[in-house]
C-alpha cells in the first residue's frame, strides 16, 4: 500500500505506506496577487450556497456582472501588499503547519487542502483513495464551528465518494492545547512589544441571521475569548470580542472591529493590541484588513499604534495542539466511541 509519489499542489510526505491519512483544509486563497487569479477565486468562493445564501437565478448575475468585475483588482492589489516569496501567506503557513503536524505524527500521512482554490479538498480526497490510504481524519483549520465554514468542508467530504472511512473534526474552540497556544503567543508578543491598554480579539463576522437560525459560530467565539482570558487572568475590563469582514448590506454579529477601534482611540486609547483567534494562518483579513487598514484608521481617530498580534501559523506549539487533537480524534475512532 503506498500513496501516490505525487499529488498536484501537495507535498507528499516521506511516511511508509501509512493506511490513515489527516488532512489540514484550510478556506484558500488565489494562487497569484493579479485580478484574474483572484476573480477565479472569489468566483467559486461566493458561489458555494453555505457561503451566499441567495438563490442562484438571483446571485450569479450580480456575482458575475457587478462583484467580481469590481473587486478584483482592488482585491488583487491589497493581496500584492501581503505576497510573500513563496507565495499567499494562507498557503505558506497552511504548508508549513502541515509539515509540522506532520513531523509529531510518523504513523500517518499528513497533508494539506483548500477548500477553494488548490489544493482542492475532493481531489486531495480521491488521491487519497487511489494511494491505497483507507481512512482519513479530516481537520478544518476553523477552530470554531460555523456551517458557512467546517459546514461546507463536511459537505464536501460527504459528496466525494472516495476514501472508504472520513471523520470530520467539528471544532477545537476550547481544546485546551489551542488556548494555551494562544495565550502563550500573546504574552510573548507583550514580552516582546509591551501591552497596550487594551486587547482586542477579532473574530470573522457572520450574518445575524445564521446565528438566529442556530448556528453556534457567536457561542463558540465567547467560549474561546473565555478560555484564553481566563488562561491569561484578564480582567473583564482589558480586553473585548469584536467581528470584522463584514460584506453586503444586511446586520451581521456586533461590535464591529473598525466600530470599536474608532471608539476606543476617540475615548483616549493610545495603544492597542489585536488578535485574530478565528484563523489559524495568517491571510488578507489579519495581515492586511487588521495590520494595515484596521491600523490607519485607528490612527485617524487618535489612535497611536495598533499591535497586531500574529496568528499561530506553523508555531510548535500549535502543531503540538494540532498533533494533539488528530490523535485523540484516531484513538476515539479506532475506539469506536463518538
Amino acid at each position: 500500500m503506498t500513496l501516490p509519489a505525487s499529488v498536484p499542489g501537495i507535498a507528499m510526505p516521506a511516511v511508509p505506506s501509512p493506511d490513515t491519512a489527516v488532512l489540514l483544509v484550510n478556506l484558500g486563497t488565489p494562487d497569484a496577487p493579479t485580478p484574474a487569479a483572484v476573480r477565479r477565486y472569489l468566483a467559486e468562493f461566493l458561489s458555494d450556497p453555505f457561503v451566499v445564501q441567495i438563490p442562484k437565478l438571483l446571485w450569479w448575475p450580480l456575482l458575475h456582472g457587478v462583484i467580481l468585475p469590481l473587486r478584483a483588482s482592488r482585491v488583487a492589489g491589497k493581496y500584492a501588499e501581503i505576497w510573500m516569496a513563496e507565495g499567499s501567506p494562507l498557503a505558506v503557513h497552511t504548508r508549513r503547519l502541515a509539515a509540522a503536524v506532520q513531523q509529531r505524527l510518523p504513523g500517518v500521512a499528513v497533508l494539506h487542502a483548500m477548500r477553494y482554490g488548490a489544493p482542492a479538498l475532493a481531489e486531495a480526497l480521491r488521491e487519497l483513495q487511489r494511494g491505497g490510504v483507507r481512512r482519513v481524519l479530516v481537520l478544518p483549520l476553523y477552530p470554531q464551528f460555523s456551517t458557512t465554514t467546517t459546514g461546507t468542508v463536511a459537505d464536501v467530504v460527504a459528496r466525494t465518494p472516495a476514501v472508504p472511512a472520513t471523520r470530520v473534526v467539528d471544532d477545537y474552540a476550547t481544546d485546551a492545547g489551542w488556548v494555551g497556544a494562544v495565550a502563550d503567543s500573546i504574552r510573548a508578543h507583550w514580552q516582546a512589544h509591551g501591552r497596550g491598554e487594551r486587547l482586542l480579539f477579532s473574530f470573522h463576522g457572520l450574518p445575524q441571521r445564521l446565528v438566529d437560525a442556530g448556528d453556534p459560530y457567536a457561542t463558540q467565539c465567547e467560549a474561546s475569548v473565555a478560555a484564553i482570558a481566563r488562561a491569561l487572568s484578564l480582567a473583564p475590563e482589558a480586553y473585548r470580542l469584536t467581528y470584522q469582514s463584514r460584506f453586503g448590506r444586511e446586520r451581521w454579529l456586533l461590535p464591529a472591529t473598525d466600530a470599536t477601534l474608532r471608539e476606543l482611540a476617540e475615548a483616549g486609547v493610545r495603544q492597542v493590541d489585536v488578535v485574530c483567534p478565528g484563523f489559524a494562518a495568517d491571510c488578507l483579513e489579519t495581515l492586511e484588513e487588521i495590520a494595515m487598514q484596521n491600523a490607519e484608521l485607528f490612527r485617524e481617530h487618535g489612535g497611536e499604534a495598533l499591535r497586531y498580534i500574529p496568528c499561530l501559523n506553523e508555531a510548535p506549539a500549535h502543531a503540538d495542539a494540532l498533533a494533539a487533537l488528530a490523535r485523540r480524534e484516531l484513538a476515539a475512532w479506532t475506539d469506536g466511541t463518538a
